[in-house]
């Protein structure tokens, strides 16, 4: 087999395993520092159980984040080596970053969460839930400002075959940080509330830890129709940056072949790419141009603009970019009709729609996995955008077979660990929240 694509196969799958975690982890963050600020401001030990359960859940999650992270950036060293040379000098500034700056602040006071109850003050040990969730937040902005980087690179020149770093805080922002954390961040959000709602929606239909589910579930809805609204608006920001700095790759979200004005946007449909055009497809006429230029006359570059070699592989991004959107789409409506159910008191009283919620605990995590999906393969063949190809960035002296048996046993190892992580879970959401009386 090809070790390229076997290099490619391996790093999705340890990447796409690493990144279940990740929003779970960020979205639970604000759980803990809503359910302490709760308890802060009523003392009740209900409210205390509800931050104790959130905490179990997060550090669970925590733990097998790391793990799996750790995993995924040794990989840069064995399979990637043509990309470590290229990158060495731009990449590592913000991982070392992420380290120092982040993963310390978020494992530290997370220690604080875990053992500090009652051996610090409440207002530290209330401070602690938002250093977590700042440790989180900042580590997620210092890998995406690396991805980013890959991206739109900037900041930097090449000298001798490698990229060299000259203006330190033009690579950090580059075009796209912004709206690609803006972007990833408030999906991490969605991914929380959903969870939130969804273990409460269980207790409500279990008629189990009645008045826990009720104090959470309300907010955490709102939280998620609040999140699930602004992802359109972010979506439309990252999609013009997308337009102006990789328009190849929103052709290949549009599945467009054909460049010039009055572009339409689909719906749905399906990639002919031997053919090089869509098939069974609902186009909303001119509003690709509309949307991205504020004209119908916009002119949206399609895949004839680029060369064979340089364009993605259509299908794939199309479908996964296209996925993301109907998900986005299906959060939105399930948050406002929770939400209307809530507000008028009728929620509990819908066994039909409490099983909806718990059965959607899994689809944001879906959303955030197919839209990662979308924007990396979509930047191909580059693996640093209009500088390294993928095909140049592998190791070559690690034989294809090599790659295959480090895949297979990845693989059992990660089946492994996420039988355990879904049983610890579950068997904390079975328990629920446990009331401690404080003398």
């Amino acid at each position: 087999m090809d070790p390229v694509l076997l290099s490619r196969i391996q790093f999705a799958f340890t990447i796409g395993f690493h990144f279940l975690f990740v929003p779970l982890s960020l979205g639970l963050s604000l759980a803990i520092v809503a359910a302490e600020r709760r308890y802060r401001r009523s003392g009740s030990p209900s409210d205390r159980a509800a931050s104790d359960f959130w905490i179990r859940l997060f550090t669970s999650t925590f733990a097998i984040g790391v793990a799996t992270g750790i995993t995924m950036e040794f990989s840069f060293g064995t399979n990637w080596a043509g990309y470590s040379r290229f990158v060495g000098d731009v990449f590592g500034a913000p991982l070392a970053a992420e380290a120092l700056f982040s993963f310390f602040l978020e494992s530290t006071f997370l220690g604080v969460l875990l053992f500090g109850r009652g051996r610090v003050s409440g207002r530290f040990y209330y401070a602690a839930t938002w250093l977590v969730a700042l440790g989180a937040h900042l580590s997620a902005l210092w890998i995406v400002i690396a991805n980013s980087w890959q991206q739109t690179p900037a900041g930097y020149e090449v000298v001798g075959g490698r990229a060299v770093l000259t203006d330190f805080f033009a690579a950090m922002m580059n075009p796209s940080t912004l709206p690609r954390f803006s972007h990833a961040v408030v999906a991490t959000w969605v991914a929380g509330a959903f969870f939130v709602a969804g273990v409460c929606a269980y207790y409500l239909r279990r008629g189990r830890h009645r008045e826990f589910a009720l104090a959470a579930l309300k907010p955490a809805l709102a939280f998620a129709l609040v999140a699930s609204l602004a992802m359109p608006v972010i979506g439309h920001w990252h999609a013009g940056q997308v337009w102006k700095t990789q328009p190849a790759k929103l052709a290949a979200f549009e599945g467009r072949y054909e460049s010039g004005p009055n572009a339409g946007m689909s719906l749905f449909g399906w990639v002919d790419e031997d053919r090089k055009r869509l098939r069974f497809a609902l186009v909303a006429p001119d509003v690709l141009s509309f949307a991205l230029g504020g004209s119908a006359d916009t002119v949206v570059a399609g895949l004839d603009s680029f060369p064979a070699a340089d364009r993605p592989p259509v299908q794939f991004t199309f479908q996964t970019y296209h996925l993301m959107v109907a998900l986005g789409l299906y959060f939105i409506a399930v948050a406002a009709l929770g939400l209307y159910l809530a507000l008028r008191g009728r929620l509990e009283r819908q066994p039909f729609f409490l099983r909806v919620l718990a059965w959607s605990i899994p689809l944001p995590l879906l959303a955030n996995e197919v839209g990662w999906a979308a924007a990396e393969v979509g930047r191909q063949p580059w693996i640093v955008y209009g500088e390294l190809r993928t095909s140049d960035a592998v190791s070559v002296v690690v034989p294809a077979s090599h790659i295959a048996l480090s895949l297979g046993l990845f693989a059992a190892v990660y089946a492994l660990l996420f039988a355990a992580w879904l049983r610890v879970v579950v068997g904390i959401i079975r328990r629920g929240p446990a009331v401690v009386e404080e003398a």
